[in-house]
């Protein structure tokens, strides 16, 4: 006999009580401030603040604590309270060119014009736990400043020498499209394509472009350039007539540079993979250029023999918070289905048990 767990809506309550409690922990270790996890845990405000799709630190530090860390529970927070806000327009496209480094390195020139920079990166640490970081004051580095001078990206130099594709354009009378306003309708044109890569799934969309670099996509992919920085964040009012500067937003760029050997049509170039995300995310934004370019194929007359080279299928998986309300419903009572699966089941067995016996008597 199956029966539904009694208790309802005061097991529930216990259990939001009990989950407050565990969150807290020890009361004997001071707890956690916003401040300590926005200066201290950047990077995970980062991601749950790009894959949340909303820029703001202090609200995604919250989320990360409210879930006790579960950065993919923390993005679902942040997604919610996003839809409560009201949208007053859209902001001027940023210009990264202008924009104030912190981080700028190339796998592809070695001599930039502007130079390289490697600011704060783990590419160069020992990947050994090192405990003396623990509840000490490190030791502050002398630093170069932020840069404020232009920097040239390495596609725009190769751009000069006709040697990369033109950068994306939007046909004439072609309006950007936004996916948080209207449904997903396949197939979709590269701008909402690379608004859903920049709030999709970091692991997922990781694995995606580990998998062409593996031979499933037909991609041989260089850094052109990531840089790491502020840009300038501008609203156009129309009853002023130009634009005004709503303040400044830290940004990862990723161009990535791919072989591509031309047709009767295009000559020889290498072509383009873009990520773009919020905060310091080169590893989401070097997975979204992958991927990127992986979904160009049919634009560039290649076979789309590989997963990441599907459409469809990477966008409508890419979203953590879909997949994690897809795989977490499983949990929900699920009783009457369960009940006709399992009569179902006993109905043939007892029909494979007759048809047996009647064999056996046959014999």
């Amino acid at each position: 006999m199956y029966v539904a767990v009694k208790g309802g809506e005061a097991a529930i309550a216990n259990a939001h009580r009990l989950l407050a409690d565990r969150r807290r922990g020890d009361r004997s270790v001071p707890a956690l401030r916003l401040d300590q996890i926005v200066e201290q845990l950047g990077l995970a405000v980062d991601r749950a603040m790009g894959e949340g799709s909303l820029y703001d630190r202090e609200l995604a530090a919250l989320a990360i604590l409210q879930a006790r860390g579960d950065l993919i529970e923390a993005i679902f927070l942040v997604r919610a309270y996003r839809t409560t806000l009201p949208r007053f327009g859209y902001s001027e496209p940023i210009d990264t060119g202008a924009m104030k480094i912190e981080r700028r390195i190339s796998a592809t020139f070695k001599d930039l014009p502007g130079g390289q920079m490697l600011g704060p990166t783990f590419d160069y640490t020992h990947r050994l736990l090192d405990p003396s970081i623990v509840g000490e004051d490190a030791e502050v580095p002398a630093v170069r400043e932020a840069e404020d001078e232009l920097a040239p990206r390495v596609t725009d130099l190769l751009g000069r020498q006709g040697l990369i594709e033109p950068d994306g354009e939007l046909a004439e009378g072609q309006e950007v499209g936004d996916l948080t306003r209207e449904p997903l309708d396949f197939p979709l044109d590269r701008d909402l394509r690379l608004q859903a890569l920049a709030r999709g799934d970091e692991g997922f969309l990781l694995a995606l472009g580990y998998s062409t670099q593996r031979g499933y996509g037909r991609t041989h992919p260089f850094v052109g350039e990531i840089r790491i920085g502020e840009v300038e964040v501008e609203f156009d009012i129309p009853e002023l007539g130009f634009a005004v500067s709503l303040g400044r937003v830290r940004v990862t760029e990723c161009q990535m540079v791919n072989q591509f050997k031309g047709s009767a049509k295009i000559p020889p170039q290498f072509t383009r993979g873009y990520g773009l995300v919020f905060g310091q995310a080169e590893r989401k934004a070097m997975a979204m250029s992958l991927v990127d370019r992986a979904l160009r194929a049919k634009e560039f007359g290649e076979d789309i023999t590989a997963p990441a080279q599907d459409e469809e299928f990477v966008i409508s998986h890419s979203d953590n918070v879909q997949a994690t309300g897809f795989v977490e419903h499983l949990k929900l009572p699920h009783y009457v289905d369960f009940q006709a699966e399992l009569d179902l089941i006993r109905r043939m067995r007892a029909e494979h048990e007759a048809r047996a016996e009647q064999q056996e008597a046959a014999e």
